[in-house]
């Protein structure tokens, strides 16, 4: 493949794949620098919340460049712990380590001559986020428990629900691989910032649903249409598709109504179910010191991080909540990483 040939520059408008829906203007300029980087070979990073859709720009990248015809792996780095993440991206040897009775072939190996897609790169520890940078530079790696140099041809696109720059200055992600994973970067816009795009989005997902549900909703309310167009859509395109899915499931009828859509899109808090209340957070933690200070006697000790761990204990079970007890997704709104995650649901005994 040959690396001095020139980048064709596309005047297309509108997306460059079907599996790419939405017109307006913040999706004309993701859709402009997709077609441009999928001609190179550069490492691209796409920046953007869950379920803006990062998996379907970057299998758009692939689709158009010319490793096309090529495999397209994505492995999602916030789904494993670090030593199985290790072996996933790499592969291993037999009696690398427990459980390892068979030679493995890792994901970048997969990937040879096409892209590998690192969802979720923000999740790395420093330990592996050192091999991924020689990867980047070098092209080679070595598998869990083996002396042997495997050399690679794979195209790296990364992805990070996170602003990594922020990340690089609070010390949880190097500096260097930031910048070899930042040629170009891909700012994917929330569903907030793409009101425009929300009827064409739902007509999508309509026929999906009513295809693989055998059903007939091709209309959709007005106001119906305005709420969700109103709703800030905090799970973006994701959860839009969830609830048009589930509106056609319910709906009598052949009309996506009002009162087939969550009370939340309707602008109403509809009932919670669970052990945990939905507290405010600042008021809880005024409420904590106030008590605290109220009832600590001359020899009360540690009483800040008794608060602090109170506060901490009711924001992870709130997100936890929220979250369907997902997580992968709890952690990523948290800000932390699924380890890390795991093990304050065992400290505060949240597991259950």
């Amino acid at each position: 493949m040959s690396r001095n040939k020139p980048i064709a520059i596309s005047t297309e408008t509108g997306p460059p794949t079907p599996a790419l829906i939405g017109s307006g203007v913040a999706m004309e300029k993701v859709y402009r620098l997709t077609r441009r980087v999928a001609r190179s070979n550069a490492s691209v990073l796409l920046m953007g919340e869950t379920g803006t859709g990062k998996e379907l720009i970057a299998k758009a990248i692939h689709q158009l460049s010319p490793r096309g015809s090529g495999p397209f792996v994505r492995v999602n780095c916030g789904a494993l712990a670090e030593n199985l993440l290790e072996s996933e991206l790499f592969g291993h040897v037999r009696g690398a380590f427990t459980g390892a009775i068979d030679n493995r072939t890792g994901r970048f190996e997969a990937a040879h001559t096409g892209t590998v897609f690192l969802d979720e790169i923000n999740s790395t520890t420093a330990k592996l986020q050192v091999k991924l940078l020689r990867v980047l530079q070098e092209h080679e790696f070595e598998r869990v428990g083996d002396t042997q140099t495997i050399r690679v041809d794979t195209r790296v696109i990364a992805a990070s629900n996170r602003d990594l720059l922020d990340e690089v200055e609070a010390d949880r992600f190097r500096e260097d691989l930031y910048y070899r994973l930042n040629v170009v970067t891909i700012y994917l816009p929330p569903l907030r910032e793409r009101p425009e795009d929300i009827p064409e989005l739902i007509g999508h997902f309509l026929r999906i649903y009513n295809e693989q549900n055998d059903c007939h909703v091709p209309h959709v309310e007005r106001k119906a249409m305005e709420a969700m167009q109103s709703y800030p859509w905090p799970g973006n395109v994701r959860e839009l598709q969830n609830y048009i899915e589930r509106a056609v499931v319910l709906a009598p009828g052949d009309e996506l109504t009002c009162d087939l859509l969550p009370e939340a899109v309707l602008g109403r808090k509809g009932p919670r179910i669970g052990r945990h209340r939905n507290v405010d957070l600042q008021t809880l933690a005024s409420e904590l010191v106030e008590y605290g200070l109220s009832t600590a006697g001359p020899t009360e000790e540690n009483l800040h991080p008794k608060i602090v761990n109170r506060v901490e204990r009711e924001l992870i079970a709130q997100v936890m909540a929220a979250c369907d007890n997902v997580q992968i997704k709890a952690a990523g709104r948290l800000g932390i990483n699924r380890n890390t995650l795991h093990k304050k649901l065992k400290e505060y005994q949240l597991e259950k």
